[in-house]
């Protein structure tokens, strides 16, 4: 049976960051994910991990300015340097805090080159650490207009170009329904590349419940297919994280 991830910078918003592991934990997460910890204390993120008893399991890299910033470069032709050096910094920090996986955004870019140069920084990435678990994730025209990578078989391309070990699918649920209309077939189709999972119900981005999409299904295939890895929680809940749990009895 999968195992379940709180993303902190979506679930238990009512208290401080430091707090929500613990809140996690009581929950019954034993993982979390925080989509940019780089304006937080290393060794107090780290300490908040480990008292709660949760797993680091993922962040994003590079580091953006969250505000307004861009949401990765590393498909942007001449940011290869800015891609290197934060993805260096992004590095150190996973180290420092027992980070599962990294996951690289390719941020906005169109046509051969910005192919060409995704291509080369995932090699370079996933050569700087072959230790380190990488990820990278489709997003939806809609909510992300021109990022890059912005589809499933696109993804599987990619990755049979990097020809790497250490690089994986991340498969959000959400993402695969807006991008292909059909998340289960997606799941079906790209099993085996998948590192790590994210749900959130589709069009409303909330909890998973059966409706729009049948997470009882969608569960039932993950455990089916022998996943192992994490399952995150990356959604905007309705009202309270805790009054939106219900959801966990569907897996």
């Amino acid at each position: 049976m999968a195992r379940f991830a709180a993303n902190l910078t979506y679930l238990f918003t009512e208290m401080p960051i430091l707090q929500r592991f613990a809140a996690a934990r009581r929950a019954g997460f034993h993982g979390v994910e925080i989509l940019f910890p780089y304006d937080l204390a290393v060794k107090e993120l780290a300490q908040a991990a480990q008292a709660a008893g949760v797993e680091f399991v993922l962040m994003n890299t590079p580091p953006p300015n969250w505000a307004g910033g861009p949401r990765g470069f590393a498909a942007e032709p001449g940011n290869e340097s800015r891609f290197r050096d934060d993805f260096d910094r992004a590095l150190r920090f996973g180290r420092a805090l027992g980070v599962k996986h990294l996951h690289v955004m390719a941020g906005k870019a169109r046509g051969g080159l910005a192919r060409r140069t995704f291509v080369a920084n995932l090699k370079w990435a996933c050569a700087r650490d072959a230790r380190t678990s990488l990820t990278i994730e489709p997003m939806n025209r809609h909510d992300m207009p021109g990022y890059f990578l912005d589809s499933f078989d696109l993804a599987a391309e990619i990755m049979d170009e990097v020809g790497a070990p250490n690089l994986g699918l991340q498969f959000d649920v959400y993402q695969a329904q807006m991008i292909h209309g059909d998340a289960l077939a997606v799941w079906q189709r790209h099993t085996g590349r998948i590192r790590h999972v994210q749900i959130a119900d589709w069009p409303s981005r909330h909890e998973p419940r059966q409706g729009d999409i049948d997470f009882a299904e969608l569960f039932r295939a993950i455990d089916a297919s022998g996943y192992r890895g994490w399952v995150g929680a990356e959604y905007t809940p309705r009202n309270s994280t805790e009054a939106g749990l219900r959801w966990l009895s569907l897996a």
